[in-house]
């Protein structure tokens, strides 16, 4: 009992709890003041900002405070306690460390922000906020087809940017290519057919062709890549029961779903009034006659 006394009245262990409580201090006013935010700023993206700001300031202050701790007496009489200390925090809350790391790191190197498509972990969404331990996504996909909301809010540690890829759709260049199918009869008009495609991607698809070039120039500038075609393509493919006409084009990470929609469209009024040259194709079955047997029954 003694022993434990003393221990508790050593001056380096008032001197470290005195610095937990302080840490623990700044903490919840960090809490209290992105509160007082929330109330008071109406502006979505300012009062993003101004939490954001509060909670990196705060963990300055804690860092400082540490650093402080540590250089303003020998450094030897902290070792045992200090070094306990941390090793004891490191292990027991070693994911709460990395995720907060994560979070300097996104902030830092800007990996994502809140408004990017991003998939990680497996989760694919949108980016609606960030803070000092978890990522916030509105889920995509899953139950869902194409690029639509599930309509759940998804919460990712922040540890996850050190333990997988992120793929993001909107970082430095804001445009996917996607492809669209069209299957034609064999007797169709194919070069009538290749032409109805072109046009209609063409004269859809100008302002993002036009937009992703610029776009285009400065990733080509920015990072060891090759050039690439901006503009509409088209390959064929023959199979057993129709050609195949595939539209390679560009278009808004946002919008993907939509613009195939309305190139689909635009592409079937085209094909209906070329007047039978050229026809959709549909899995067609082909019924060969059974020759006539001849039974002779002999008595």
């Amino acid at each position: 009992m003694d022993s434990l006394l003393q221990f508790f009245e050593n001056p380096m262990v008032i001197k470290v709890a005195k610095l937990i409580m302080w840490v623990l201090f700044i903490i919840i006013i960090i809490g209290l003041v992105r509160k007082t935010l929330k109330k008071r700023i109406d502006n979505i993206s300012i009062r993003y900002k101004a939490q954001k700001g509060v909670e990196i300031i705060g963990y300055v202050l804690i860092i400082f405070l540490i650093l402080m701790a540590i250089t303003i007496d020998s450094l030897k009489d902290y070792t045992i306690i200090i070094g306990l200390f941390t090793a004891g925090i490191t292990f027991t809350l070693q994911e709460l460390i990395l995720s907060i790391a994560g979070s300097f790191y996104i902030f830092f190197v800007r990996v994502y922000k809140p408004g990017d498509r991003i998939e990680i972990n497996n989760i694919k969404g949108d980016v609606i906020d960030i803070d000092s331990i978890y990522t916030t996504i509105m889920e995509m996909g899953e139950w869902v087809s194409s690029d639509n909301y599930s309509g759940r809010i998804v919460k990712i540690s922040n540890a996850f940017v050190f333990k997988g890829p992120i793929k993001n759709y909107s970082m430095d260049f804001p445009f996917v290519w996607d492809e669209l199918n069209i299957l034609i009869t064999y007797g169709s008009d194919t070069e009538l057919a290749k032409t109805i495609l072109m046009n209609s991607a063409t004269e859809l698809l100008s302002d993002y062709t036009e937009k992703s070039k610029a776009k285009w120039e400065e990733m080509v500038e920015h990072y060891y890549i090759e050039n690439a075609t901006i503009e509409p393509t088209i390959a064929m493919s023959l199979t057993d029961n129709w050609i195949q006409l595939n539209v390679r084009y560009i278009t808004d990470y946002k919008r993907r779903r939509n613009t195939k929609h309305t190139l689909f469209q635009h592409i079937e009024k085209a094909i209906l009034k070329t007047n039978g040259k050229v026809n959709l194709a549909s899995t067609t079955l082909q019924l060969l006659q059974i020759p006539p047997i001849d039974i002779n029954l002999k008595k």
